[in-house]
Parts: C-alpha cells; sequence; structure tokens
C-alpha cells in the first residue's frame, strides 16, 4: 500500500506543478526522471548510463542500466559493456554485438545529498520549460497591445506582470513625463520577444508609433473592420502626432471615423497617451497631395519634388512658415516621418529671390558663353534655356521663335554656342591627357570629356578603376536625415548623373574589363518586326 500511496502522490506533485507552470505534465514527469537518473548515478558510479522512466498513467518507476553488447574479451569499461555471452545467459539468448541491453536496478533510498541535487535538476528543468512556454506564446503575440499590472519600478524602467510572464517597459519607451506605481494597470505595445540566458525577455513599448495605430483600431470600428486602414503614423511622443489614414469605401469619411462623434474616438486615444495632439489626415497615393496634407494646419503654395535626392521643396505663404515648421520644427519633422520624404520648406519671398538669383546666373553664362550683351542673355534665360548645350543643340526654330530675333540672329547664337562647347571640350581633353586619364574610358557609354576630368581628379584613371568603383563613389551619399543629414560628394557630383546612370557605368566599365559577362538582352531585328507586323496583319 505504501508503494502505491507514493504513485499516486508522485503523480499528483507533476500535476499540481504542471497546472501552476501552464506547463505540460509530461514534461515534469520526465524532469522527476532525469533527477532520479542522476541520483542513482551518484550511488552506482557517475560512468554507468542509467535511465529512469514514469508511467503517466500508474505512477510506476522503473530504474535501468543500459550496457552495450560487445565481443567477448573486448570488454573495457564493465560499467557500461558487457560481453556477448553473458548477455545471451543473464539476458537474452538472441543478443547480438552492437545491441544495448537493459539491466533492470532494485529500488533505493535517497541520501539527503542525492535528493538535493535530483531537487534541483526538477526545478531547472521545469524553469527552462516555462521559460519555453512564455518564448512560444508571445513571440506569436508580437505586434500586439497587451494589459499588465505593475510590479516594480527599476531605475526609471517598468516591470510589468503579464500574468504568464514579465515584461519591461524601458525608460525610452516610456511617453515623457509619465508615472506608475507598483499595481497601477498599464497598457503597452509588444514590440520584441528575444532568448537570453535568464529566460525571454518581453519589451513593451508606449511610445511606439503602431501603438497609437493599435489603440484606433480599438476604438475604431471602421478601422478593426478593414474599412479604414492606418498608411502611416509619425509620433512625438507626449506631444503631438500624425496619423494618416485612407477608406476603401468612398462613402465613409476616414478621418470623420477616427475623430468620432465629438470627437469622441480620438479623445480616448489622447486620453492613453497623457494628452498627445493628434493630427489626423487623409493619405493620398499622389506625393505632393500627401504632402501637403502632412503640413496640415499650414497652407502650401507650390510643391517641387525631386524623386532622385528623395528630397522635397515646399513654397509656403510668408506668413505660415513658423505654422508649417512648428515649435521647435515638430509640424515638419513629423511630415517628414510620416511621408518617408526631406522636407524643406521655404517661404515664397525666399523662393522668388531665389528664382531671381538663378535667372541672373544663366543670363551672365549666356552673355560670357555666347558673347552677348545682357538683353540678349535675359531673353534666352526667360525662354527657359539653362544651359549653352540646349541653345547649341535645340531646334534652331525655336530660337529663331524668341520677340526680337530672326533666323540670322538664331543661327549665329548657335553657331557661337557650338563654338564655346567645342572650345571647352578640347580644354577637358588637355586635361584628361594631363590627369592620365585612359582612352578606352571614353568608351564607356554615357561618359562625357567633362566627367572624364572629373575621374581624373577623383584617382579613377582606366576601366578597372571605374570598374571598382561602387555607386555612391560617383553619385556621393548622405548619411543621416534631415537637420542632421550629412552630403558626402562622388566623384559626379555636379553633373546631372542619376545613381541607375552611374550603376550602368560601373557595369560597363566591368564587362569591358572582363570581370562579369556582358548581359544578354533580346535585341529584335528590323526583319523579325517585319514578320511580326505581316503575321498581325489580317490576311
Amino acid at each position: 500500500m505504501a508503494i502505491s500511496a507514493n504513485r499516486l502522490e508522485l503523480l499528483q506533485i507533476a500535476d499540481a506543478v504542471a497546472r501552476e507552470k501552464v506547463i505540460d505534465k509530461q514534461i515534469v514527469l520526465d524532469a522527476m526522471a532525469d533527477a532520479i537518473a542522476k541520483a542513482a548515478r551518484s550511488r552506482y558510479g557517475a560512468e554507468t548510463d542509467i535511465h529512469a522512466e514514469i508511467n503517466s498513467k500508474t505512477g510506476e518507476l522503473r530504474l535501468a542500466r543500459h550496457l552495450l553488447v560487445v565481443n567477448d574479451g573486448a570488454v573495457e569499461n564493465d560499467s557500461r559493456e558487457i560481453a556477448l555471452a553473458e548477455a545471451r545467459t543473464r539476458h537474452n539468448p538472441a543478443a547480438q554485438v552492437g545491441d544495448v541491453i537493459a539491466d533492470t536496478l532494485p529500488p533505493f533510498d535517497f541520501g539527503r545529498i542525492a535528493a538535493q541535487s535530483a531537487k534541483q535538476v526538477i526545478v531547472q528543468k521545469v524553469r527552462d520549460a516555462e521559460r519555453d512556454r512564455q518564448y512560444q506564446e508571445y513571440k506569436d503575440r508580437i505586434g500586439e497591445v497587451v494589459n499588465g499590472a505593475v510590479k516594480r519600478v527599476e531605475y526609471g524602467n517598468v516591470i510589468v506582470d503579464l500574468g504568464r510572464g514579465e515584461a519591461i517597459i524601458r525608460r525610452d519607451e516610456l511617453i515623457p513625463r509619465e508615472t506608475f506605481r507598483p499595481g497601477d494597470r498599464i497598457r503597452a505595445y509588444l514590440f520584441d520577444v528575444r532568448r537570453e540566458a535568464r529566460g525571454p525577455q518581453i519589451f513593451l513599448s508606449r511610445t511606439h508609433p503602431q501603438f497609437m495605430a493599435k489603440l484606433f483600431a480599438s476604438e475604431v470600428p471602421e478601422i478593426y473592420d478593414g474599412i479604414v486602414s492606418v498608411q502611416a503614423v509619425a509620433r512625438d511622443p507626449g506631444s503631438r502626432a500624425k496619423i494618416a489614414v485612407t477608406s476603401r469605401d468612398s462613402s465613409i469619411d476616414p478621418v470623420g471615423a477616427c475623430v468620432g462623434m465629438r470627437g469622441s474616438r480620438v479623445q480616448a486615444v489622447v486620453g492613453e497617451l497623457q494628452g498627445e495632439k493628434i493630427d489626423i489626415i487623409p493619405w493620398s497615393p499622389d506625393q505632393a497631395t500627401f504632402i501637403v496634407n502632412a503640413l496640415q494646419p499650414a497652407e502650401v503654395v507650390k510643391v517641387v519634388l525631386d524623386e532622385e535626392a528623395d528630397r522635397i521643396e515646399v513654397v509656403v505663404p510668408d506668413d505660415q512658415l513658423s505654422l508649417a515648421i512648428g515649435r521647435r520644427g515638430q509640424n515638419v519633422r513629423l511630415a517628414s516621418q510620416l511621408t518617408g520624404w526631406d522636407i524643406d520648406i521655404l517661404t515664397e519671398a525666399e523662393e522668388s529671390e531665389r528664382r531671381q538669383k538663378e535667372f541672373a546666373e544663366r543670363t551672365e553664362l549666356f552673355m560670357n558663353a555666347l558673347d552677348v550683351d545682357e538683353v540678349v542673355g535675359q531673353l534666352l534665360a526667360s525662354e527657359g534655356f539653362r544651359s549653352v548645350e540646349e541653345i547649341a543643340y535645340v531646334d534652331a526654330g525655336e530660337v529663331a521663335s524668341i520677340e526680337g530675333f530672326d533666323e540670322d540672329t538664331a543661327a549665329e547664337i548657335q553657331s557661337r554656342a557650338q563654338e564655346y562647347l567645342a572650345r571647352i571640350e578640347a580644354e577637358n581633353e588637355g586635361r584628361r591627357k594631363e590627369l592620365g586619364v585612359a582612352d578606352d574610358l571614353k568608351e564607356i557609354d554615357g561618359v562625357t570629356t567633362a566627367m572624364l576630368v572629373a575621374f581624373g581628379e577623383n584617382d579613377i584613371k582606366s576601366v578597372e578603376d571605374l570598374a571598382g568603383c561602387a555607386t555612391d563613389d560617383l553619385v556621393g551619399w548622405t548619411e543621416g536625415r534631415g537637420a542632421d543629414a550629412t552630403r558626402y560628394k562622388g566623384a559626379l557630383d555636379g553633373f546631372d548623373v542619376s545613381r541607375a546612370d552611374a550603376e550602368n557605368m560601373i557595369m560597363a566599365a566591368r564587362v569591358k574589363a572582363g570581370w562579369i559577362e556582358q548581359p544578354e538582352e533580346t535585341v529584335e531585328t528590323e526583319g523579325s518586326a517585319e514578320e511580326a507586323e505581316t503575321e498581325a496583319q489580317p490576311s
């Protein structure tokens, strides 16, 4: 009866531990079996291969020593090996070399040290299983808003009890000026779960942009149902935020849905975020329109996009400049985060001044290059010509159509432009030779003589040198964003060369240098094109 009671007690203990730690009962039983096996090894010898099994239904413990069957006379370690003849005599008449014999061991009494060691094994195994369960549970909840109770506050970091685990909100993930005490209820965004030696670390945030998006989803049924979607969020935690929304249903106003009746929905989110002001703006697939919306409440006069540089210039009325920039640059900074563009804000007066400066610079360029007076230079600049190349190679009729010009005047101006360009080309050619830039670099498609001079000045003097360049080496790069951005110049800085153009030059140089093979391109011959047209025509 005593043995039966012990078995029952063993199962009850395993069941209780499994329920308390929310882990599988079999894991607890396996931990107990490992602990018993370890205690048995301390009695029978550390080298002995002992295994313990606990029946999950009856609680019966089976302790056995595993022995490897080897040839007679080949036994080197009698605690792990058994001779073939002995194995056949004592255990299994059909035993073969390489088999493993389970030699049943009698029950034994645990000593104090063995019991303590077994307890440590069980505790460690159960703790590992609990940690693994926590990790598996919470890693699938990344991106959710979770609720918990503040357990303690350590050096500004808040430790949160989630019920089945502990999480941490670091100081920089808390909204400025908000404080918590033990026992306070708290909501936060679960953004990361990591496996670490001390157990899974669950990281929460109240400053993450997606925390606001999830709060709106819980307050606005249209977002939860997928009719209204949040496209972008930018936050200055505790101060101000912008959220861009759009609707799949044209009959539903996405901004109105998020604001709610008398602002009830947005006020619920504002209350959770400690009074953070929220601008809800309509998202638009047109970047210029979206940027204008993002700069609300400021009015925008004009938008100029530079897609290659990922920059945008926004012109606002003089009296709207401070509103567009916002206190300490907050409004334009949030608009930049929301749209993903670097935004430069100019007043109408500043833009006008810049246009006048550019006009004066082009006028002076045309006066010096074409040897004409100021009036002619201004006429050419006002017609939209930006360079001498445009004047030299544009259709003669366009130059002759300028008021006050005739065909002879237009021909003379174009002739002077071509002479100027030829002179500059000759100067560049001489400079190229002086710098020692190889002739075969001229054969790279898209490379001009002026670019060859720039290459030479940047120590790119052969096809191999160009082939070894990165795109950034040619067009430059920018580190950081906004006011902290630093621009590093490339060899072709100042030339009208896009990143794609620079990449094509480098790839052409690598082909020419023999580093790579020419990519295969489908070239349609005139004959095949004619055949295709013939086939397409009805007979």
